[in-house]
């Protein structure tokens, strides 16, 4: 299954750092293995490499132990990129160390300059529109923000929230194509992708709601073995990947990485 709106020729990821231990998580269910970390990171590299995208793989920062998410630094469009506020006071230095890479991939680069905060894992773009949800570490200055430079490259943003006590709005949902979200039931109940063709993670498998389509592959966590059949039945080509360590810092598929189209 192919779909222009996910062929993307390049990806940027960044390898865990030792400090990993050091990460932010909402609950403390143990500290990741950095070599299981590091193992999941090469399988989750080779799988976007194996659709013919190159892979920028930048290296680990022991400053900043978060800064493998490096969805949450930036939101990468056909007509430029915009480096994102983080919400998090100990990751808005991971910015500043992903901006000349960035530079280097874009003509145009914008700046959520403050004193909003926003971050990437709240966004999603989808065929017509690009969905922002408030969170704990995106607020409506930074949308704001994000609205007035997006309006400039002729999109249209529409804010929608994030379930109580769920970190980033793409926790619970990400895009299968232009036109079809895969969620969980208490994100699409609050009617944010009404319009949209819905696709609903199985029960007691909500962590399987954050993946990512990247060129002709959903890339999602091993482990929920009903959400991947229903997605497989769907006809899309899925790859699971172990995200056991990722997860202990409340990461997921799309966190991993920058797509840029």
């Amino acid at each position: 299954m192919t779909d222009p709106t996910f062929e993307f020729s390049r990806a940027i990821t960044r390898r865990p750092a030792s400090t990993i231990a050091n990460g932010l998580r909402a609950e403390d269910v143990g500290d990741p293995d950095l070599d299981g970390m590091l193992a999941a990171h090469q399988a989750y590299v080779a799988t976007l490499k194996s659709t013919g995208a190159e892979v920028i793989e930048l290296g680990p920062l022991d400053t900043f132990p978060d800064a493998q998410f490096v969805e949450d630094t930036a939101l990468c469009l056909p007509q430029g990129v915009v480096l994102m506020r983080p919400g998090a006071p100990s990751r808005m230095g991971e910015v500043a160390e992903m901006a000349p890479t960035l530079h280097d991939c874009y003509d145009t680069v914008r700046a959520i300059e403050g004193p909003g905060h926003i971050e990437g894992g709240d966004i999603i773009v989808t065929g017509r529109e690009i969905l922002v949800g408030r969170s704990d570490r995106t607020d409506a200055e930074g949308v704001a923000e994000l609205a007035r430079i997006t309006s400039d490259w002729g999109h249209k943003l529409r804010e929608v929230f994030t379930p109580k006590g769920v970190l980033h709005f793409k926790t619970d949902c990400s895009l299968m194509d232009a036109e079809t979200i895969l969620s969980t039931h208490r994100l699409d109940a609050s009617g944010c992708f009404d319009g949209y063709r819905v696709l609903h993670v199985a029960e007691g498998e909500e962590a399987a709601a954050n993946a990512i389509r990247f060129n002709n592959l959903v890339l999602m966590a091993a482990g929920f073995p009903r959400t991947a059949d229903m997605l497989d039945r769907a006809g899309y080509e899925v790859v699971e990947i172990d995200n056991t360590d990722c997860a202990k810092l409340d990461g997921g598929m799309s966190c991993l990485s920058l797509r840029l189209p």
